[in-house]
């Protein structure tokens, strides 16, 4: 299959105009004609991403935040972004995104965060319709269960592998509907709190977001690269569908550049 078949594939299921205005989704660099000799999934694209495509003989690379999110005025040695570029170009290696569609898309990436937390009955928490596309913002869902504060607590951290978890003061209430959004989702707070949630998730907030929450909801702070972190297993089952004899790789690189002490 070509490059451009693969694009189309990715984009069916998470169509670009599910995209946010501020965004930069789709093919950020290579050429659409080319065979794919396999593929190498990631959440980011640095230099130490593309050189692993190389050694494993990909010529495609398909990340969740986009490598090119600003117009570049030069490709040099200067920074990661330029040097990333022209190591692809040299090689032969197409790279694309799937960023914010992928979240907005149905069973994209907050659905997938869902999932591994097991709630069920999932919808979109902010649903809204792009051209004759429908997707939305966050999710929102429920425990089958419900589960006190500190078993969530120690779920989300062992689930996500979470080395430090924020999160506002315990309420004292169970947990059972909780909503979703993966990376920097306190734009959804607001409605979480609006639709009853429980329990608010998401990869990072504001300092000030965690004020006047004592009563509910609980807020947690999984770290943007934790809660996106699965991605990859999502755009792995959209390949195996579309093209089940293609040659798949995740990438065995933790691109989180956040450490803990």
């Amino acid at each position: 299959m070509k490059v451009k078949e693969v694009i189309a594939a990715l984009e069916h299921f998470a169509p670009l105009p599910l995209q946010d205005d501020f965004d930069n989704a789709g093919l950020q660099v290579g050429l659409t004609e080319t065979d794919v000799t396999g593929a190498l999934l990631c959440l980011d694209v640095t230099e130490p991403v593309v050189e692993e495509a190389i050694r494993m003989e990909c010529n495609l690379i398909v990340a969740h935040h986009p490598l090119l999110f600003h117009p570049l005025r030069q490709v040099t040695e200067k920074t990661y972004v330029e040097r990333c570029v022209m190591l692809a170009l040299q090689h032969g290696i197409a790279i694309y995104a799937a960023h914010t569609n992928l979240d907005n898309a149905f069973g994209g990436v907050n659905f997938e965060i869902a999932r591994r937390m097991g709630l069920t009955d999932v919808r979109m928490l902010v649903p809204r319709t792009a051209g004759d596309t429908e997707g939305g913002s966050g999710i929102i869902g429920t425990f089958a269960e419900p589960m006190d504060e500190t078993r969530y607590l120690r779920m989300l951290k062992e689930t996500f592998r979470v080395e430090c978890l924020m999160h506002s003061p315990l309420t004292g209430m169970d947990i059972r509907t909780v909503a979703v959004c993966g990376g920097a989702g306190s734009f959804l707070l607001t409605e979480a709190i609006g639709q009853g949630a429980d329990s608010f998730v998401t990869g990072e907030m504001h300092y000030h977001d965690f004020f006047g929450l004592e009563k509910g909801p609980l807020a947690v702070c999984l770290g943007h690269y934790q809660s996106e972190q699965y991605t990859t297993s999502v755009f792995e089952r959209i390949l195996r569908d579309a093209f089940p004899q293609m040659r798949i790789t995740f990438s065995s690189l933790n691109t989180n550049p956040i450490k803990y002490v």
